[in-house]
């Protein structure tokens, strides 16, 4: 039997139509992360150097980002069902060609067409709950859908080494596929059918300035480390972006029918619920990116440990999402964001003490607390401002919510990951000057390691100077990583002035005006 829409407040959720949108946002999640600890495997396979195979994760980066502009469109002009299958299956055909894959160049064009369905999923679905369920249950429902948020990065990586390790490389790509055919066949069964908007004209200039503009911009903040911020195409990349996307929302605001509904920043609600929204996904994957590197390139955990540390947190989140989903329906955003944002904050506040010695278990405990922020204020962040659009527009929305996290994650990342570089340079400095060669300690360390290479059959003493200046840069890094928290720390509190506009009675009165602004429908 198909679920049934419903805007009865006593009406129960429709379990089975959120279970398919979690299958597939699941599944679109995780590719994003699965395929990372594959490279090295890759690079083997095909006979490629690093350079070349970094684009199967740069093309689904910068694929799957330049199609969510225009996925409200897609959705309005579809309908929710048809527009999520459509992206579901488009996803499971690019993951089959990915699995078979003969060369690199193959796999990245398999990747593209992958990304097409995967940067539609996410959007889509969470329109696809605005559509299904009633406004007075939506915390629950997007508590429940937003389990795939927390669980997916942290499971990726484990689950991609376990299938690599065991398997081969090809599995990382298979395992979508009956996943993929069985989330169809229950999205035929179980979704409702949606409303379509009559065609109408479509925005060709400012679809091909957003997907300009994305493209450019995502392009440059994944590339920028590599090639240099301050190198030619980076900056060309970046004055070419802004320029693109400041013409793309000068032309959206004047349009009738545009791709990406910019007006709806106007609403200061949804604008702010967007603002705080950024700032924890920026906390939330900097959490998962760097703690990664620092167990594995410097304390030594395999891929399959460094994943069972990031398993707790996503456990505590995915339990606490759902939790705090029902709990804004009754008392709002606000009494739940508050603490959760504070929590997520203090909790990155601590991991700035994190040490090459810091223990296994001290660092599950401060990432759950940390997750435990994130579970309370994640969902009510992002619900709080969709719930005062009026109901035509969600899917505009939620299109620009998720083209907002996503750019602000890969800005988030971008920035601290030069904080980190110049960090670990100030720390190796300062740790190179005091091992010079008058200071008191050095002759007695230099003799030390003189003897425990003797006992490892080394004699040369450039070898012990090499030893010396590895142990220094790996310190260095340590504490550059730990001080990337505490940027972490700090962007996380720049979103908790935005949280005050989320209290249940202005966010109920920013609806009403809403709905009189827009008429109560879309706008012509």
């Amino acid at each position: 039997m198909r679920a049934k829409a419903t805007n009865s407040p006593a009406a129960a959720l429709p379990l089975g139509a959120l279970l398919v949108l979690v299958i597939g946002g699941f599944m679109a999640v995780l590719d994003g992360t699965i395929v990372n600890v594959a490279v090295p495997k890759l690079m083997a396979v095909f006979g490629v150097g690093s350079e070349r195979i970094q684009w199967v994760l740069t093309a689904y980066l910068l694929t799957s980002g330049a199609v969510v502009p225009v996925t409200g469109e897609l959705t309005d002009r579809l309908g929710g069902k048809r527009a999520y299958l459509a992206a579901l299956a488009v996803f499971t055909v690019g993951s089959a060609l990915c699995a078979v894959a003969w060369n690199a160049n193959v796999l990245i064009a398999a990747r593209v067409l992958q990304a097409i369905g995967g940067g539609a999923i996410m959007p889509v679905s969470m329109a696809m709950v605005y559509q299904i369920v009633p406004r007075e249950r939506i915390g629950t429902a997007l508590g429940i859908w937003g389990i795939t948020i927390s669980l997916a990065p942290a499971i990726g990586p484990t689950l991609g080494g376990y299938l690599i390790d065991r398997f081969s490389w090809h599995t990382i790509f298979l395992i979508n596929l009956p996943i993929g055919v069985v989330g169809v066949l229950l999205a035929l069964l179980l979704l409702p059918e949606s409303p379509q908007k009559a065609p109408a004209g479509f925005d060709k200039p400012g679809f091909l300035l957003s997907v300009a503009g994305c493209f450019a911009l995502l392009l440059a903040l994944s590339k920028g480390e590599d090639w240099g911020w301050g190198s030619c195409p980076v900056v060309m990349l970046l004055v070419g972006a802004l320029f693109g996307l400041a013409i793309f929302g000068l032309w959206e605001a004047g349009h009738p029918e545009p791709v990406l509904d910019v007006r709806l920043l106007r609403n200061p609600v949804f604008l702010a619920s967007l603002v705080t929204s950024c700032t924890t996904s920026i906390a939330m994957y900097a959490g998962v990116f760097y703690l990664v590197i620092f167990t594995q390139a410097l304390q030594g955990y395999t891929p399959t440990r460094a994943g069972l540390l990031l398993l707790p947190q996503a456990l505590v989140a995915g339990a606490l999402m759902p939790v705090g989903g029902r709990l804004f329906d009754r008392i709002g955003a606000l009494p739940l964001a508050l603490p959760g944002t504070l929590l997520l904050a203090y909790t990155s506040y601590l991991l700035h003490g994190i040490t090459l010695d810091t223990s296994f278990g001290s660092l599950a405990l401060l990432l759950s607390l940390r997750a435990a922020g994130l579970g309370l204020c994640m969902m009510p962040l992002s619900a709080a401002g969709l719930n005062t659009v009026p109901p035509p527009l969600v899917s505009r929305a939620t299109a620009l919510n998720t083209l907002a996290r996503n750019i602000s994650a890969s800005l988030g990342i971008a920035y601290l990951t030069h904080v980190m570089q110049k960090a670990e340079a100030f720390h190796a400095a300062w740790l190179a000057s005091r091992l010079a060669l008058d200071a008191p300690l050095v002759p007695w360390v230099a003799a030390q390691m003189r003897v425990l290479l003797s006992h490892l059959g080394v004699g040369d003493a450039a070898a012990g100077s090499a030893v010396l200046a590895y142990l220094v840069q790996r310190e260095a890094m340590a504490r550059a990583i730990a001080d990337t928290f505490l940027a972490a720390a700090a962007i996380a509190l720049f979103g908790l002035p935005f949280v005050f506009l989320l209290g249940k009675g202005y966010v109920e009165r920013t609806r009403l005006e809403e709905l009189r602004r827009w008429g109560g429908k879309e706008p012509a």
